[in-house]
C-alpha cells in the first residue's frame, strides 16, 4: 500500500512507487479524498487533491483508480448543481449539511429515478461511435440522447430492451463487434474532463449567438461556437451581463461555471436561475441550465478542475445537435488557483507570479469552443463566454492579454459607465468583434441587406464623437461646427438611446435584430435630415427644439417589441416636420 509521504496545502506526494500513472484518478488519506495525479518521476508522485487536506497526515494510504479523472455524463445533469469536480450539492447537502465534509461520498447522479425511455435502434441494426440508441426526456425543454462512446467499436445490435421507464444503471442495448465481443451499454458515459471529445469535422463559424444586447448584437457580435471575453474591475457588472446573456441568448443549454466567485453571487445566480422564466419556453431557466458552484472558499484544486469539468459536459450535450452556451465567471479565479498550485509545487514564477504554461492552459480551454458535425452526424457548436476579474480594472495584467490572443470577441466593461448607470457597460472604443466578416451574410440574408452598412455608419458616428470629445474638453462644445456639433447630438442619441439598455424594462431587456435594424436606421435618417436643414441655414439649436433627438432616445419604450410599423410613422413625422423647417 503506497502511503503519503508530505502534505503541502492540496499538494500531495508519495515516494518510491511507481503505482501510478500521469493524471490518473486517487483516493488520498483515510477520508478517501478525490485527487489527480500531476507529477510522476523515478522518486516521487505529485498529487493535486480537490478536497480540503486538512488533518491529513504522512503515512495515510494512497489508493490508484487506474483511471483518468473523469465526469459521468448521464440524464439527470440538467438542472443540477454540481461542485467542481461533479458532486452533486444538494446531495451533499443531505449528507453533511450547510458546510461540506471531506470525503463525502455521494452518487454523481441519480440512479433510481426512472426516464420514460424510447430505443430508436433495433436487433441487427448497425451501429457506430456517436449513434443515438435511445432518447428521453430529461427536463421538459431538454431530451436526452444516449449516444454510443465515442472510443466505442460499434457493430450489430444483438439485444435491445423494451420502451418504458428505466434508469441510467439499466441494459439499454448490447452490441457485437467485429470481432465478436459483446459490450452492454446503459445511459452512462465517463469522460476524462482534460482530453476534448472527438467530432466529425469542425464547421466554419457563420451564425451570430442572437443576446438581443444590441451593444452585442450589433456593436460587438458573438458568433456560435465562438469565444468572448468580458473583463471588467469590480462593481462593473460582469456578472450581471452574464446573466443577462445566459437568459436571453439563443442557445439551447446554458452552462454555468462559478469559478471561485464570491459566495453571495452565486447565491444570487441558483436563487434567480430558479424564479427566471425562460422566455422560449414560458418554463423555468433551471429546464435548461447546469450550474457549477465552486466558491472562493472551496478547495482551490477543485476551481482549477471546474474549468474543465463544464466543458466537458457542454462538449456532451454539443454532440446531441444542441447549440451550448458556457459562462466561465470568472477565469481570474481559475487563473489564480493555477498560480497557487504552480507555487505549492515549487515551479519558476514567471509574470506576475503566474505559472509559464497559464497562455497553453488559457488557449486549451477557448479552443474547445467550436461549430461542428458530430459523429452521429449533426450540428452543434460550444460558445465560451468568459469574465476575466483583472485587479484595479488593469487590462495589461497576464490573465487579459492572454485570453485576449485568443479569444475572437472582447466585451471590454467600463468603471465610468458602470458608475454612470449606463447599462451594460461595455465601450464600444475599446471592444471589438473579429467575427463581424465571418456573419455578415446572415445579418444581410436574415434582417436586411443594408445592415452591415448602416451598422459601419453607426460606428463611424461613434468613432468620430471619440475624437472630438478630446476638443469639447479643452475648448467647450461652442468653438464646433454646426455638422460637428449634429455629430456629437446624434451620437447622444445612439449612446443613451440605442447601447443603453434597460434589463427591467419589458420591451428593453430583449431586442430582436430587425427592431435594432430600424432602430438604427431611424437614427441615421435624423442624422441625414438635419445635416441637409443645417445645409439650408437652420440652426442646430432649432432642430434640437423640435425635440426628435429626445424623442428618438425614448423610442426603445414607446414602441413595443410587437409594433414595428411605428417606425415608419415616425420617419414619415420625422422626414415632413424636418424637410418643412425654414432658415
Amino acid at each position: 500500500m503506497d502511503k503519503i509521504f508530505s502534505v503541502n496545502g492540496p499538494v500531495v506526494k508519495v515516494r518510491n512507487t511507481k503505482s501510478f500513472s500521469m493524471q490518473e484518478m486517487v483516493y488520498v488519506g483515510k477520508k478517501r479524498l478525490i485527487a489527480e495525479v500531476i507529477g510522476v518521476n523515478a522518486d516521487e508522485t505529485t498529487i493535486q487533491v480537490y478536497e480540503g487536506t486538512t488533518g491529513l497526515l504522512p503515512g495515510e494510504p494512497v489508493e490508484g483508480t487506474g483511471a483518468p479523472m473523469s465526469v459521468t455524463l448521464a440524464p439527470g445533469i440538467i438542472t443540477n448543481i454540481f461542485d467542481g469536480i461533479e458532486r452533486p450539492l444538494l446531495s451533499l447537502e443531505k449528507l453533511s449539511g450547510a458546510f461540506i465534509k471531506d470525503g463525502a461520498n455521494v452518487e454523481l447522479l441519480d440512479t433510481e429515478k426512472k426516464y420514460d425511455t424510447t430505443i430508436t435502434v433495433k436487433a441487427g441494426d448497425k451501429i457506430s461511435a456517436g449513434d443515438v440508441y435511445a432518447t428521453c426526456p430529461e427536463t421538459p425543454v431538454v431530451v436526452h440522447k444516449c449516444m454510443l462512446p465515442p472510443n466505442a467499436s460499434g457493430g450489430e445490435v444483438t439485444w435491445v430492451a423494451s420502451d418504458g421507464e428505466h434508469s441510467i444503471t439499466d441494459d439499454i442495448i448490447r452490441v457485437r463487434d467485429e470481432y465478436g465481443r459483446e459490450t452492454t451499454y446503459n445511459m452512462i458515459q465517463k469522460w476524462p474532463i482534460r482530453i476534448p471529445r472527438p467530432c466529425k469535422e469542425r464547421l466554419p463559424i457563420s451564425r451570430p449567438l442572437i443576446t438581443g444586447q444590441r451593444v452585442i448584437d450589433t456593436i460587438s457580435p458573438i458568433a456560435k461556437g465562438g469565444t468572448a471575453a468580458i473583463p471588467g474591475g469590480f462593481g462593473t457588472g460582469k456578472t450581471m451581463t452574464q446573466h443577462q446573456l445566459a437568459k436571453w441568448c439563443d442557445a439551447d443549454i446554458i452552462i454555468y461555471i462559478g469559478c471561485g466567485e464570491r459566495g453571495n453571487e452565486m447565491t444570487q445566480v441558483l436563487t434567480e436561475f430558479s424564479e427566471l422564466i425562460d422566455p422560449k419556453s414560458g418554463r423555468p431557466l433551471t429546464d435548461r441550465t447546469m450550474l457549477i458552484a465552486n466558491t472562493s472558499n472551496m478547495p482551490v484544486a477543485a476551481r482549477e478542475a471546474s474549468i474543465y469539468t463544464g466543458i466537458t459536459v457542454a462538449e456532451y450535450y454539443r454532440d446531441m445537435g444542441y447549440h451550448i452556451a458556457i459562462m466561465a465567471d470568472s477565469t481570474s479565479r481559475w487563473a489564480e488557483a493555477l498560480r497557487e498550485i504552480s507555487g505549492r509545487l515549487e515551479e519558476m514564477p514567471a509574470e506576475e507570479g503566474f505559472p509559464a504554461y497559464l497562455p497553453s492552459r488559457i488557449a486549451d480551454f477557448y479552443e474547445r469552443a467550436g461549430y461542428i458535425k458530430t459523429l452521429g452526424g449533426a450540428e452543434g457548436s460550444v460558445t465560451i463566454i468568459g469574465a476575466v476579474s483583472p485587479q484595479g480594472s488593469d487590462f495589461s495584467e497576464p490573465v487579459t492579454q492572454n485570453t485576449k490572443r485568443f479569444v475572437r470577441c472582447f466585451l471590454a466593461l467600463d468603471k465610468s459607465l458602470a458608475y454612470a448607470r449606463h447599462y451594460p457597460a461595455i465601450n464600444w472604443n475599446t471592444s471589438y468583434s473579429e467575427y463581424v466578416e465571418d456573419i455578415a451574410p446572415y445579418f444581410s440574408e436574415n434582417v436586411a441587406e443594408d445592415f452591415m452598412e448602416v451598422r459601419q455608419r453607426i460606428n463611424s458616428i461613434l468613432s468620430k464623437e471619440n475624437e472630438l470629445m478630446e476638443i469639447v474638453k479643452l475648448m467647450g462644445s461652442d468653438v464646433l461646427p454646426d455638422d460637428q456639433k449634429l455629430l456629437i447630438e446624434t451620437a447622444r442619441v445612439i449612446r443613451v438611446g440605442f447601447l443603453q439598455q434597460n434589463a427591467f424594462h419589458k420591451d428593453d431587456t430583449f431586442v430582436d435584430l430587425k427592431k435594432q435594424y430600424a432602430m438604427m436606421k431611424i437614427i441615421l435618417l435624423l442624422y441625414d435630415k438635419c445635416q441637409q436643414a443645417a445645409a439650408r441655414g437652420v440652426a442646430v439649436s432649432r432642430l434640437k427644439e423640435t425635440g426628435w433627438f429626445e424623442r428618438l432616445i425614448k423610442m426603445k419604450y414607446d414602441i413595443p417589441n410587437d409594433k414595428p410599423e411605428m417606425f415608419d410613422s415616425y420617419s414619415a413625422e420625422l422626414v415632413s416636420e424636418l424637410d418643412g423647417l425654414e432658415v
